[in-house]
Parts: C-alpha cells; structure tokens; sequence
C-alpha cells in the first residue's frame, strides 16, 4: 500500500512537472527534482535519472511536433548532442560520488541562476532583445537555402555549449535547455522558435544519454520513474491547452519567483540536515 502511495504521488509530480513545462517552456523542466526532493524525500543522484526520463520523453514529443513544421536545425542539434553526450555520463558518474549536501547546493545555485536569468528575460519586450543580439555571430543563417553556414567558430560555439548541458544534465538531471537556448540566441542569428525547438531536440537527445547511463550503473528506481513521467507527459499535454490563455511575462515572473523560493528552500534543508543551526 506504501509503494502504491509513492507512485500516486509520483504521477501527481510529474504532472506539475508537465504542466509548468508547458506553461512557462523548457526552463520549467528543472523544477522536477527539487520536486522529488521534497515531495519523495530523494537524495540528488537518486531524483536526477527520474528528471532526466521525464525531461527526455516530453521534450522529444515537443522536439517531433517541432521536426514536421521545419523548425528544427537538426544539424546544429547533432553536433551540440554529440558534444552533450560525451559528457553526460560522466555528470552522472559524477553525481554518484559526490555527497548528497554539496551537489544539493550546487542545484540551488544552478536554479537560482536559472530564476534570476528568466526574471529578467521577462521583463525585457520581444522586440528589445532582438535589437540587443549581435549583428556578426559565429553561425549565419543563409537566408536563400535556409541553412546555416558552418564554420570552425560556428561548430567550436555549439560543441562547448553541448559539453556544458551534457555534463550539467548528467550531474544534477536537467534538461540542459538553460544553457542551450542563450548558446543559441549568442551564436546564431536564428528566429527564436527555432532556438527553442532545436534545443528541444537538444535535450531529448543528451537527457536519453543520462537516463541509458542511468540504467547501466543501477541509478534508476522505476517504480517512481515511470509514474513520474507519464505524469508529466499527461500534464503537459494538458498544460499545453491553455499555454495561449496563461502563458506572459507575469506567469514567467511568478514561475521565477517561486523558484527562487525552492532554491532557498533546498540550502536551508541542507543546512538543518547538517545540523548548522
């Protein structure tokens, strides 16, 4: 009956998970494992694969809708995969050695600078942050074949991107979709539903690393993972029928809030669990 009681819980975090994914994008994912901290009382390395099976499967449904309307530069999402899943698996070995209390602070700074950086990406208006992109970047969109023009600059910029998301992705189970969107919108010259779309197939890709490395050393605890990403696939797709209704800068503004209060939240709980106070 206790089993049954996690996995019940587990599905309904999930799909609070899916449901803010959906309503604020692919930033909302890194809420899922302060979620299974607090909500499952599970230690980082134990929450990261089960984040990273449900960031991998709901950002490959979005990656795939995104593919049929031509909005993925499958090329640039290769090459920064390539590079993230080099990496991937030694975030996870990483995380598997490491004590829970500093790779709990590592998070909190990591989502704090996650919150920060999309409080203030609300507040600035669409048209503002295209004046303020560079004219000159590492890799130009070629306006007449649609293509990007790959250069060493160009495939340097997004290899180091990947590396970075894939070894952050394997460390502490995010998405890595904080890292690849700036890396994107600075390197490139592409409109901003393709950045995000790319970085969808992005981090469908480097997550499924995590998650099969996950599986190999015995990390991954099924019976709360499964629930857990049905959950939030289930709540995406409902989050995603009122996306148009809800979705604004206020909504950003409240989502960055309040993780700010989780991040918080997750450097007290160390500090009590230390015994610091």
């Amino acid at each position: 009956m206790e089993q049954q009681a996690i996995q019940i819980t587990s599905a309904l975090l999930g799909s609070l998970v899916g449901i803010i994914l959906a309503l604020t994008g692919a930033g909302g994912a890194i809420i899922a494992v302060p979620l299974l901290i607090f909500g499952l009382h599970l230690a980082v390395a134990e929450a990261a694969p089960i984040a990273l099976l449900a960031v991998s499967l709901s950002a490959a449904i979005g990656a795939m809708l995104a593919l049929k309307l031509g909005k993925v530069r499958y090329r640039a999402a290769g090459l920064i995969a390539v590079s993230g899943v080099l990496t991937a698996p030694i975030g996870i070995w990483a995380a598997h050695k490491l004590p829970n209390a500093p790779l709990t602070l590592l998070f909190a700074i990591v989502l704090a600078y996650v919150a920060v950086h999309m409080l203030r990406q609300s507040k600035a208006a669409a048209a503002k942050a295209e004046e303020l992109r560079p004219a000159a970047v590492p890799c130009q969109l070629d306006t007449v074949i649609g293509r990007l023009i790959w250069t060493e600059p160009c495939a340097r910029a997004l290899a180091i991107s990947g590396a970075v998301a894939g070894s952050l992705s394997g460390l502490l189970g995010v998405g890595g979709g904080f890292v690849v969107v700036p890396a994107l919108r600075k390197a490139t010259n592409l409109q901003m539903q393709s950045i995000l779309a790319t970085s969808l197939a992005v981090i469908a890709l480097i997550s499924a690393t995590g998650v099969a490395s996950a599986v190999l050393i015995g990390g991954m605890d099924w019976s709360i993972g499964l629930p857990f990403s049905a959950g939030a696939i289930a709540g995406m797709v409902a989050g995603g029928m009122f996306a148009k209704r809800f979705a604004g800068p206020k909504l950003q503004q409240s989502f960055a809030v309040l993780a700010l209060c989780v991040a918080l939240g997750m450097v007290v709980k160390v500090i009590l669990t230390a015994g610091i106070v």
